[in-house]
C-alpha cells in the first residue's frame, strides 16, 4: 500500500512525527513529556541477520520503511538536540481488533467468512514463503 501512497506515507509516518517533536519543543513541554514513536520491523527489510537486535543494520525495503526510519532518526536527533524524553519502539507484527482489512491475518479471516457464507469462493495470498513471527497488541502495550 505504501508504494501506491509515498507521498502520504512519507508525511504521515515521517514528517508526522517531526511536527509532533516540533510541537513538543515549541510549546516549552520537552523537559514534561514523554514521547514514545511506535516504529516498525520493517526498519530492516531485506534482513542481514536473523534473529533482528538494537545493532542489526537498518534496509527498509518501502515507502512506509524509510518513513518510519526517517521517524527513527528525528526522534533520536531530538533526544540528543533537546535533551527530551523521546524514545522508539521497534515493534514486529501484533494484531487486535483494529487490524486493518489489507492485512494478511485479516484478509484470511474475512475471506474464509465469505467462503462460510456463499460469498466468495476462493482468495489469492501473496508469498507463502514469507515468514512472520505475530503476537497480540495486549503483549505489548497496555
Amino acid at each position: 500500500i505504501s508504494f501506491e501512497l509515498a507521498e502520504y506515507t512519507a508525511n504521515v509516518d515521517g514528517v508526522g512525527t517531526l511536527r509532533l517533536l516540533d510541537a513538543v519543543k515549541t510549546c516549552g513541554l520537552t523537559n514534561t513529556v514523554k514521547f514514545y514513536q511506535a516504529s516498525t520491523s520493517e526498519l530492516f527489510g531485506k534482513v542481514q541477520e536473523i534473529p533482528q537486535t538494537e545493532t542489526t543494520p537498518f534496509y527498509p525495503r518501502s515507502p512506509y520503511g524509510a518513513a518510519k526510519l526517517y521517524a527513527y532518526w528525528i526522534v533520536v536527533n531530538f533526544r540528543e538536540a533537546y535533551n527530551m524524553f523521546a524514545v522508539n519502539g521497534i515493534l514486529f507484527n501484533h494484531e487486535s481488533p483494529r487490524r486493518g482489512s489489507n492485512f494478511v491475518t485479516r484478509k484470511i479471516s474475512r475471506s474464509v467468512a465469505k467462503i462460510h457464507l456463499g460469498q466468495l469462493e476462493c482468495f489469492c495470498l501473496g508469498n507463502l514463503d514469507s515468514k512472520r513471527d505475530w503476537g497480540h497488541a495486549k503483549d505489548y502495550v497496555e
